[in-house]
């Protein structure tokens, strides 16, 4: 079994415990809240043996942990996930993983250092069904474009509405709709069709300084990627990937619930075989403990790389478009600043 650690308590570490347990693959030994009782509250339906933190470097240090799941406000994944890999844990990152490229490249140095993994828990990534869709993909000769939407309103929102500033639409915490909800349809633009050439975002900004949704236009090649994505408002609409000969289209693009794709020569429509998993993080536990499980193994290694180079590169594209929107976080500013202090040292 692998000993797990979770830092953040909300429902999103939750499921994701629940999906670990689900996988048969990991214990949950240990769980690090600012306060006990929010850790006790958490932790106890897990079982007796969950040990309960206050102090990070205690429950880094003496807690028994073999990889840590981070799902702590935006900001804080970083410090959280280098303190965590500096003492020798494999961590899983909630996304969005990271602020910044910086961030993004020192923690993947340092778990090369340390020899450990690091994975950012994107789910969408992790589906079986986002396999099923990339091999019916033809060769990108013969693809037209795409369009991919999730947008879906945050109750806190609200609170912005009312002169309030919560976590996920605070520039101090690394927020944004960009940031939350966006990085799903770009792991699937990135995942299937690799690395744009342009990236242009038409973002609204809301009164906090970060955006609340957005239109995202990837240029390849041969053909655009449109990408509708946001908190602040609500669309039904599907996703589609336009081919020579016809139209994919999906339920969704944040988790994959039913695929089909229409032949416009014959008129005919033909569904893909999807899976439907009751705890949609149960994938993602499974693939991370492989990895964790068998790290001599190369073609898991190759596969390993694979996710770190799109982590770093669903990363990047999300900054320039940040950039063009203008949108600027506190992380941005210590990394700036730090840089600063470094060269200044030289």
């Amino acid at each position: 079994m692998l000993k797990l650690g979770v830092i953040g308590t909300n429902w999103i570490s939750d499921q994701f415990v629940q999906a670990a347990i689900e996988s048969g693959q990991y214990q949950l030994t240990a769980v690090y809240s600012r306060k006990e009782a929010t850790a006790r509250k958490f932790g106890e339906k897990y079982g007796e043996a969950v040990t309960y933190w206050t102090d990070l470097e205690q429950f880094l240090t003496a807690a028994d942990l073999t990889v840590v799941y981070i799902a702590s406000p935006n900001s804080l994944h970083y410090p959280q996930a280098k303190a965590a890999i500096l003492k020798g844990h494999h961590v899983i990152v909630e996304k969005p993983a990271f602020s910044n490229p910086t961030e993004m490249a020192d923690i993947i140095t340092c778990a090369n250092e340390k020899r450990v993994f690091y994975f950012e828990a994107a789910r969408n990534l992790h589906e079986k069904a986002f396999d099923t869709i990339a091999d019916f993909l033809p060769v990108k000769d013969h693809i037209l474009g795409a369009n991919f939407t999730y947008m879906k309103y945050s109750s806190r929102y609200d609170a912005v509405l009312n002169g309030e500033e919560p976590n996920i639409f605070s520039p101090h915490f690394s927020g944004g709709s960009l940031q939350d909800l966006g990085i799903y349809p770009l792991y699937a633009a990135l995942g299937w069709f690799g690395m744009p050439n342009e990236v242009h975002y038409f973002a609204r900004r809301i009164d906090t300084g970060v955006d609340g949704l957005g239109t995202i236009i990837l240029r390849y090649d041969l053909f655009d990627v449109t990408i509708q994505q946001g908190k602040i408002a609500d669309s039904f609409l599907p996703s589609e990937i336009y081919l020579e000969d016809g139209t994919l289209i999906l339920s969704g693009i944040n988790a994959f619930e039913f695929a089909e794709y229409y032949d416009r020569g014959s008129g005919s429509r033909k569904e893909l075989p999807i899976v439907i998993q009751d705890n949609p993080m149960v994938e993602e536990a499974e693939a991370f403990a492989k990895i964790i499980r068998h790290p001599s193994d190369r073609e898991l290694g190759v596969q390993y790389e694979e996710w770190v180079e799109l982590s770093r590169n669903v990363n990047e594209v999300i900054y320039r478009l940040r950039k063009q929107a203008g949108v600027v976080f506190d992380a941005d500013l210590d990394q700036s600043t730090e840089n600063e202090e470094k060269h200044e040292s030289i």
